[in-house]
């Protein structure tokens, strides 16, 4: 039997309060002068306000040796008489006349056949999505009391209960082991084999909990973990039709009754392996999206630090620049001055003499183009060409996970998706360079054409990472596969790429409810109301109901500025910073642009 302490059926609790006392069996006026009319002395009207109280609080009648003795005796105490319950209930034709009484009151009929077909109906309905028998239970108790019957027994429920949900999980379970195939049973069979050698078996790694992936090695065994158990069989195709909250519950039950699976029925037990093998592959999924979101970050985070010690290391050879360009407009300042005093003109090659001379007292050609080369390679703000060195290492298990996921885009705009297409085809590809259309094959064998449109996703800074005006037509392979894997994180994180089979990251179209369901909900939700025929009569009935407009303030009567009137109109700063500005969006993402 499902402990009482679970649900939410009614009680008297060990210790009663003297707010609940106050709220809950203090009888009304009214009350009185009704138990009075129904009874012949003091003893029997406590009595009977004392069987009405406790029905008002619990919903059904309770027996007299389990009313908590501080409510007779406050009770007592409001009419001044000793409440004996257990005497009056001895007098049975008495105490049932009292429930008459108390039922009549409450306009309450008691028809046990009619309550038990309402809660049989409710529990019926819970049962598809729900399988735990507190909640179930509870599901019957919130009908009833809407209905306003007399709640039966706890026993009576718990053991409907019982039997509803015994003979739906058995439809169930079959239907589960009918979708398998035999190969897919023994895969799931297999699973619960203990190795001798390590004593462990697969099942022991799907109830195993989630540890931290932020290790590159334990990030590559989370992906070949999820490419091992996809391997098993489609748990979707098998769990067609159960609930979520359903699966959820039979993923705890394997993982609590491990050692007990071997005892269990064929149906139910490969239900059960299924459940948790299915709930497992959703929480990697949504693990390894999680670290690879991570992972680009930090790349992105170290290729700023990056940028700053490079400019820190070059410190010196930016001032050595500047310290060569001040002799330069020297030189240029005492060559315009003698141009404006000679009579003979400027003298160009007496110029440039000067000048090869101080680049050569500076250190030479060779040394200040060095130099040139160093800064101008880090002097603005865009790290995106250090990126390549720090994802280098995880390259291999970067297109590994996207060999493992299925993408799907939630908007029109599937570019970063036809993007990540691209790169997994130049995949194999060592050259430096990649064309910006490749040739193909498909599933099918025949070739095709795919080609990818920078311009559709990525930001000027990448574009001239990745595009070489020496390579026209061709794209920078190294560089190309940072910057979509970058601009992929981003967008899981917003939302505009899913993952199918995920559930954080996944579409939330598919989470909504379909147009049939809403529609046979719309009655109930928001039922329409009467409206008259079009015409006249339906404008006047509109009309009236329609409010009173806000006119802003005349020219007259319009405030001053120093006034408290504030406009909200379309100009005014509405929904923007301190400054006018619009707020920066509290999510945070990789940085995609210097």
């Amino acid at each position: 039997m499902t402990s009482v302490d679970r649900t939410a059926y009614p009680r008297f609790t060990a210790a009663v309060s003297e707010r609940q006392l106050a709220e809950s069996f203090t009888p009304t006026e009214d009350e009185k002068d009704w138990a009075g009319a129904k009874t012949r002395d003091e003893a029997g009207r406590a009595v009977l306000l004392t069987v009405l109280k406790c029905y008002q609080r619990l919903g059904y009648f309770t027996r007299a040796e389990e009313v908590p003795a501080a409510v007779t005796g406050h009770v007592g105490a409001l009419l001044g008489v000793t409440i004996d319950l257990a005497g009056a209930s001895r007098a049975a034709r008495t105490w049932w006349r009292y429930r008459d009484y108390v039922r009549v009151r409450m306009g309450v009929v008691y028809d046990a056949k009619r309550v038990r077909r309402m809660a049989a109906g409710a529990l019926e309905a819970a049962v598809v999505t729900k399988d735990h028998p507190a909640d179930l239970i509870n599901v019957a108790l919130e009908e009833l009391l809407r209905a306003g019957c007399e709640l039966p027994g706890y026993s009576t429920l718990d053991s409907m209960v019982a039997r509803i949900r015994a003979r739906y999980n058995t439809t169930l379970f079959a239907g589960v082991q009918e979708r398998m195939a035999s190969g897919d049973r023994l895969r799931l069979e297999r699973l619960l084999l203990v190795d001798p050698v390590s004593r462990r078996s697969e099942f022991e790694t799907l109830k195993a909990p989630a540890g931290s992936a932020m290790k590159l090695g334990k990030f590559k065994d989370r992906i070949e973990l999820l490419r091992r158990l996809d391997a098993v069989g489609e748990t979707g195709t098998w769990l067609g039709g159960v609930s979520a909250q359903r699966i959820s519950h039979f993923a705890g039950q394997a993982r609590a009754l491990v050692d007990e699976l071997s005892r269990t029925g064929e149906p139910k037990r490969l239900t059960l392996i299924a459940c948790l093998l299915h709930e497992t592959r959703i929480r990697l999924r949504d693990e390894t999206v999680e670290m690879f979101c991570k992972r680009m970050a930090l790349v992105h985070k170290k290729g700023r630090e990056r940028l700053e010690e490079l400019k820190l290391a070059h410190r010196a050879e930016s001032e050595y620049l500047l310290d060569v360009f001040g002799e330069v407009l020297s030189l240029a300042h005492e060559v315009s001055g003698n141009e404006e005093t000679s009579e003979g003109g400027f003298d160009a090659a007496a110029a440039g003499q000067k000048l090869l001379e101080t680049l050569q007292a500076a250190g030479g050609l060779k040394r200040l183009t060095a130099a040139h080369e160093a800064v101008s390679a880090h002097h603005g703000r865009n790290y995106l060409p250090l990126l390549e060195s720090f994802c280098r290492a995880h390259r291999a298990a970067l297109f590994e996970l996207l060999e493992a996921l299925v993408l799907e885009a939630t908007s029109a705009d599937a570019s970063v998706v036809n993007a990540v297409n691209f790169i997994r085809a130049c995949r194999k590809r060592t050259g430096e360079y990649v064309p910006e259309t490749l040739t193909v094959a498909g599933e099918d064998g025949t070739l095709r054409k795919l080609a990818l449109d920078l311009d559709s996703f990525a930001t000027e800074a990448w574009k001239k990472v990745i595009r070489d005006k020496k390579h026209p037509g061709k794209l920078a392979r190294r560089h190309l596969e940072v910057c979509v894997f970058s601009f992929l994180a981003a967008e899981l994180r917003s939302g505009d790429i899913a993952v199918v089979g995920a559930d954080s990251y996944a579409g939330l179209h598919r989470q909504m409810m379909t147009w049939q369901q809403c529609r046979d909900l719309a009655e109930d939700f928001a039922p329409r109301p009467a409206s008259p025929q079009p015409g006249a009569g339906w404008s006047s009935t509109s009309r009236r109901s329609w409010p009173t407009p806000h006119r802003p303030p005349t020219p007259d009567t319009r405030p001053t500025p120093t006034s408290s009137w504030k406009a909200t109109g379309p100009c005014s700063n509405a929904g923007k910073g301190p400054t006018g500005g619009h707020r920066p969006s509290p999510w945070k993402q990789p940085s995609m642009s210097a």
